[in-house]
């Protein structure tokens, strides 16, 4: 046998045995003798990262959320026809009980598009382009030019599309919380025409305040599955939407009963040994399931960074939940994949990597950083490794995959770990964007840098890529 075959043999029983041995690992295969800790400095090797590790630029981000933004468009067309004739519908004064809002892959009416449009918002604050502002206000404007119309049809016709019958008579807080939260941000914003959303905004608000079911003690409540049910899902269905009208109105009523929510929800749902939400709390049941559907602590974590954007400063409950969204952002950091995504049941390494609880951390996460609630050297990087997942997820068509389909209640691990994922699943959308546009704000606001193949947030622009091995607060290399 010659040399070389000896050493081709040796390179070869070693990978197979480093294999076994280290499955995930990196593998590097050299000559005998080429490579040692003495003459290569190994800590210098590349890590095999599947999906991407890193600071991204602004330009990769944008071109993500652009490539979504593009792709939602022209799945939700602004437009009405005859359910009949399939014709369009272009004068109010022709429109009759057979109108609807034309069909495209997504509702413009749903709690999803709700958050949506407010994901499409931020984006919006965070690059100036006109394509996202003009996304929202081309559809709620729809919305609100039709609505007077078709609550003299809803009056002595009540079939009519049920799309168009969520804004006019909504029937849960699914119906009204997220669409009317959104609205509230673009009349805030200026990016409608002055009051033009009012009475769809009022519309919802009276049917999260006066009309939702509640508790006793009035916290927002289900007759489903079981009587008395409170969903982790209802925090943000309702409670960022009453908070957002105090924030409209001046009304301290609606801070009040934004902080009531979270305060009495949390009183539930939440496991402090965990530090994770439950998704669900049945008033007859003994014990309380605890389940952590990731999507669900998404809602939960979103509700309170909501609520933290306009509750004052002073309000008494601040707090509180300022001190419930760290606890929480801490247990969730604690579990996050290495490949920068959360689990369908968080604490269940056994189930799915899923795209849209990973998109709500990642904006949350990062949102809690730019606005001074977290600390940006322990969560930024959180962050950036989830967006690195998140984007992954975006295909060339800008579909995001991997996005739980809509999903009720359950009391065993089943039902959530098979639960099917679809790239029509509308949950994963506003996520995408409103991370996006949060992480731009990030790389903005925030200092971020490659340092020894870790990604570390420092208090001032690092202007070198040579590794820094002693920083005391000043950059020195």
């Amino acid at each position: 046998m010659t040399k070389m075959n000896r050493k081709r043999i040796f390179t070869m029983t070693l990978c197979v045995v480093t294999g076994l041995l280290a499955a995930s690992a990196q593998q590097v295969t050299t000559e005998v003798g080429e490579t040692n800790d003495n003459n290569t400095p190994l800590h210098l090797m590349k890590p095999a990262y599947r999906l991407g590790y890193g600071i991204p630029t602004a330009e990769q981000v944008k071109q993500t959320m652009d490539r979504v933004l593009r792709y939602i468009d022209g799945e939700t067309p602004a437009a009405l026809v005859d359910k009949q004739t399939g014709k369009e519908v272009t004068r109010l004064k022709d429109m009759t009980a057979n109108t609807q809002l034309k069909q495209g892959g997504f509702r413009l009416t749903s709690y999803e598009w709700g958050v949506t449009y407010s994901g499409v918002l931020a984006a919006f604050e965070a690059t100036g382009d006109a394509a996202y502002r003009d996304y929202v206000v081309k559809r709620q404007q729809l919305l609100a030019d039709i609505a007077p119309y078709f609550q003299k049809i809803y009056a002595t016709n009540k079939a009519i599309d049920v799309n168009i019958r969520r804004v006019i008579d909504p029937h849960a807080l699914d119906d009204a919380g997220a669409v009317c939260c959104s609205m509230i941000k673009a009349e805030l914003m200026g990016v409608s025409a002055k009051d033009a959303l009012r009475p769809l905004i009022d519309n919802y608000a009276d049917y999260i305040i006066n009309k939702e079911y509640r508790l006793v003690d009035g916290t927002f409540a289900r007759l489903r599955p079981q009587k008395n049910t409170v969903w982790l899902d209802d925090m943000f269905m309702g409670v960022p939407a009453v908070a957002y009208m105090g924030k409209l109105t001046g009304e301290s009523r609606y801070y009040d009963e934004a902080a009531r929510q979270v305060v009495q929800f949390a009183s539930r749902m939440w496991v402090e040994e965990q530090g994770l939400f439950r998704h669900g709390w049945v008033e007859a049941m003994d014990p309380h399931p605890a389940f952590f559907w990731g999507r669900a602590n998404g809602w939960a974590l979103l509700t309170m960074s909501e609520v933290l954007d306009v509750l004052p400063a002073d309000h008494p409950q601040r707090p509180a939940i300022l001190d419930l969204f760290r606890k929480h952002a801490s247990g969730l950091a604690k579990l996050q994949h290495h490949d920068g995504f959360w689990h369908q049941l968080l604490n269940r390494s056994d189930t799915y990597l899923e795209t849209s609880a990973t998109a709500i951390y990642v904006y949350c996460l990062a949102h809690g950083v730019n606005q001074g609630w977290l600390d940006d050297k322990a969560y930024g990087p959180v962050t950036l490794l989830g967006w690195h997942a998140v984007e992954s997820q975006v295909n060339a068509k800008g579909q995001v995959k991997n996005v739980c389909v809509g999903t009720g209640m359950g009391f065993d691990a089943a039902f959530y770990a098979y639960r099917p994922v679809h790239v029509m699943a509308a949950h994963g959308y506003g996520p995408v964007i409103w991370a996006g546009a949060e992480i731009l704000r990030l790389l903005r606001q925030q200092h971020p840098k490659l340092n020894d193949s870790a990604v570390q947030f420092y208090d001032e622009e690092v202007p070198t890529d040579n590794a820094i091995f002693n920083y005391d607060g000043k950059i020195r290399y």
